[in-house]
């Protein structure tokens, strides 16, 4: 593959994918936020993987979601990919389909290529002139370097929410989106982390958890992104932890906590501080002795429906979505 970089990230040029390189005409394409997000996942990689079993979860939960929904893509783009469970679930759920994966940490992009065997060195498919089982690009969310309709399936499990303008990132995905193509995505909702608040409430006044977006927000998004017939609904799991430091260290993992405003000390506190959070967390046992957290996950899902004009629409005018896309999905002949 060929690669050129935009504003500092390196595009490859897949075959097959029509790529615009769009994404670098604007003087604000990539905002120092979003620099910022990308060097924070460069530091987290290492330890991302101790969040498999969260991602693999709610990733199954979505294949479920998946499975009324009767869709065969030809081209298919797992949108913040991370270290690659979604690509290797979408290559075991459509075998025919051009997998690509997009993330904005090129160290996740490489633990993610990991799990193609035929990206490995010395594997036989290699040397047969195998393609590898899906691609890989380092971008943005909000700036993707693909031509208009480049996908009919878009996909992105518990990536949204890190972005810093997801009112950006919904109408970019729109415009990569081919007509009759379908958008499922998962992010955490407000109450995700909410006994870790109260925790860190009881040491002091300052805001040390991320704030995840309402659900309904992330609804209004989609339909003034162009999106059509927006599915959301959530619920809450709770995650259990024997000891207080495995829970901040995980939460800290996947980036959930604030960086310290001194930037050389990002994430650093004083002992006292730390052993205080510690004790308000370890107050929160349950009946069973382990401390819960709570994720809220917020599931949603929408479609690109064609121009006005060449949709099918009711009596009153409203868009109509044929049966055959919202039916169970039915095997391949």
């Amino acid at each position: 593959m060929r690669g050129v970089c935009c504003r500092g990230f390196p595009v490859f040029l897949l075959p097959g994918f029509p790529v615009s390189l769009h994404a670098a005409d604007s003087p604000d394409a990539f905002l120092p936020p979003t620099r910022l997000t990308r060097l924070a996942f460069d530091r987290r990689s290492a330890a991302f993987g101790q969040l498999d079993f969260l991602l693999g979860e709610i990733g199954r939960r979505m294949q479920e979601r998946m499975e009324v929904v009767r869709l065969s893509p030809q081209r298919a783009l797992d949108l913040g990919c991370g270290h690659g469970q979604g690509l290797a679930g979408l290559r075991a759920r459509f075998p025919d389909a051009q997998i690509a994966g997009l993330d904005i940490s090129g160290a996740m992009l490489a633990e993610a290529g990991q799990r193609d065997p035929q990206r490995r060195p010395g594997w036989v498919g290699r040397l047969l002139g195998k393609r590898p089982l899906f691609d890989l690009v380092q971008g943005d969310l909000a700036t993707l370097p693909f031509a208009p309709g480049s996908f009919d399936l878009l996909w992105s499990n518990l990536a949204l929410h890190w972005h810093p303008e997801p009112h950006r990132v919904f109408p970019e995905w729109h415009r990569v989106t081919q007509n009759d193509g379908l958008v499922m995505f998962s992010l955490f909702g407000p109450d995700t982390l909410r006994e870790l608040r109260a925790a860190f409430a009881e040491v002091d006044s300052a805001p040390h958890t991320l704030r995840f977006v309402d659900m309904h927000d992330i609804g209004d998004m989609l339909v003034h992104s162009g999106w059509s017939t927006p599915v959301m609904d959530m619920e809450t799991l709770t995650v259990t932890y024997e000891s207080p430091e495995t829970l901040l260290r995980e939460v800290q993992a996947f980036g959930g906590l604030r960086a310290h405003p001194d930037a050389r000390h990002a994430g650093l506190h004083g002992r006292r501080w730390h052993e205080a959070v510690c004790a308000a967390l370890a107050r929160r046992r349950n009946a069973d002795g382990v401390i819960p957290l709570s994720f809220e996950i917020v599931y949603g899902h929408a479609w690109k429906l064609a121009p006005r004009g060449a949709q099918q629409l009711d009596d009153q005018g409203h868009a109509v979505v044929p049966l055959d896309k919202i039916g169970r999905a039915r095997p391949r002949r």
